[in-house]
């Protein structure tokens, strides 16, 4: 047998073990993908969750509409419970690490049309950015090609063993997939309980500093360093402390400030806008992160890993930087 056949036989095996446990996330041609955890339970990324109730499509043209269990935004998972129909649930790959040049097969199930392909490890503890900017790291890449609508399905071992959860894809054709490791599998179980996580928010949008400095050249302002806030979250701590659309951040301040006057803040603001896809991912001390790639997730926050009562910031005058102009 050569192995081209060899190939042609490890992936039909696949699609016939792993194939009935992959499920597709949506209508019509669906927004993604998802895998069986276990009886009534489904996994898939967070950024295909649009509502409470979803429907999830199955092997056989089978639909069922499923219900939130437990969501985390920030590490882009989700969990839904619905009626899995006895399909059966995937097998972990517990013994198995990926590594550089492991041979992985990736399943999705976009509109309830099975895809399976073949690829390998080409990285491995590659990091990137949550749907709300938040650094996600320790991901797979693979090689093995994928239409839209495959994030949330599986990625597996010859064996049709669970190794990671497709979740972005690169533009360059590779694919990053969640590793399935003892700390997804925690966060999946917490999530089917319907433990979903909530971490602190600043509830603060912001442009990174060399952003500001052209958006203060472009209006004829003279160069300042500084973090440009391009949106503020009605009624989060930002708000609270007296931050706005186009107050300028200029350096952390050892004690909380005082709530801004009319000079210290941008001269010309506008209505509060939709949500920046730019966040602090620090303490506000720290430096910002950079801007995703990805879409703005469902609200612009700035989610500090650790707090600090009373850190405030020092802010600029003379702002006119309209957000219009910032860009998208």
């Amino acid at each position: 047998m050569s192995v081209l056949d060899e190939l042609e036989q490890a992936v039909r095996e696949v699609a016939e073990r792993v194939g009935p446990s992959v499920v597709g996330i949506g209508r019509g041609r669906g927004r993604g993908s998802g895998v069986v955890l276990a009886d009534g339970l489904v996994a898939t990324n967070a950024h295909n969750i649009r509502d409470e109730e979803t429907t999830v499509v199955f092997g056989g043209d089978r639909s069922a509409v499923g219900r939130v269990a437990g969501v985390d935004v920030d590490a882009d998972l989700a969990v839904i419970r619905v009626d899995t129909g006895g399909a059966p649930a995937i097998a972990w790959a517990d013994d198995t690490e990926a590594r550089v040049g492991t041979a992985v097969f990736a399943l999705a199930n976009p509109g309830g049309q099975l895809r399976v392909t073949f690829g390998l490890v080409s990285a491995v503890g590659r990091a990137f950015r949550g749907p709300r900017g938040r650094r996600i790291a320790g991901s797979i890449e693979h090689t093995a090609p994928l239409p839209r609508g495959a994030s949330g399905g599986p990625v597996v071992d010859p064996a049709g063993r669970l190794l990671g959860i497709d979740t972005n894809r690169l533009g360059d054709g590779f694919y990053l997939a969640l590793p399935a490791d003892a700390e997804l599998r925690q966060r999946l179980d917490a999530l089917g309980r319907g433990e979903t996580t909530a971490r602190p928010r600043l509830g603060v949008g912001i442009a990174p500093a060399r952003v500001a400095r052209q958006l203060r050249r472009a209006v004829g302002l003279p160069e300042r360093d500084g973090l440009l806030v391009r949106v503020v979250e009605d009624g989060g701590p930002a708000d609270r402390a007296g931050l706005h659309t186009g107050d300028l951040l200029v350096r952390p301040a050892a004690a909380r400030s005082p709530t801004p006057t009319s000079s210290t803040r941008s001269s010309t603001r506008s209505a509060r806008t939709r949500p920046s896809p730019c966040a602090w991912s620090a303490a506000p001390t720290s430096s910002p992160s950079r801007c995703p790639s990805a879409s703005p997730g469902p609200s612009a926050s700035a989610a500090p890993d650790r707090p600090q009562p009373g850190a405030g910031w020092v802010l600029s005058g003379g702002g006119r930087d309209p957000p219009r102009r910032w860009p998208r």
